[in-house]
């Protein structure tokens, strides 16, 4: 029988196995030269059932992703993928229908935690990837969620607050 806690366990289990491969990545993006139109970063999850990628987009204060169409090698602007089709979830073909009952019964309760989870787990890799040495803001956020994690200031802020 399925329970949210076990459910739940599964997911931060499976986001573990993939987190030295997500502090790679975001070590990556921390190290890159940004091309100086560059305001914010802006990492972005997208979420599936049982999968999540992560793009970083390099953005300007008024919402718009800045690319660089220069010569200079060393400058980047544009997007990153940091992680992509990470399985958090694996269910069999015969588990499919009791999964999304349980789902289905459950999806308030589940859906909050599993959004703390990936928050969590991300800020965890955007730490140990030294984050905090990044030079401009930084967001994590949800692909059409309204809410997203100032990752240098820890909190949660409206989406649209990020661009101010």
């Amino acid at each position: 029988m399925l329970t949210v806690e076990d459910y739940i366990h599964t997911v931060k289990e499976n986001l573990q196995r993939n987190s030295e491969r997500l502090i790679e990545q975001v070590k990556k993006t921390i190290q890159f030269n940004y091309y100086d139109k560059v305001d914010l970063l802006d990492y972005t999850a997208f979420i599936q059932p049982y999968e999540l990628s992560i793009m970083m987009y390099s953005m300007d204060r008024n919402a718009n992703e800045v690319f660089y169409q220069g010569n200079d090698d060393n400058l980047f602007a544009g997007s990153f993928d940091l992680i992509e089709d990470v399985e958090y979830y694996q269910i069999g073909d015969e588990q499919k229908d009791e999964f999304w009952k349980f789902y289905e019964q459950n999806d308030e309760v589940i859906s909050k935690l599993e959004t703390d989870v990936f928050i969590e787990w991300f800020k965890d890799c955007w730490n140990q990837a030294g984050g905090n040495n990044v030079n401009l803001p930084a967001y994590f956020s949800f692909h059409d969620y309204d809410n997203c994690l100032d990752l240098i200031h820890n909190k949660l802020v409206s989406d649209g607050d990020k661009w101010f």
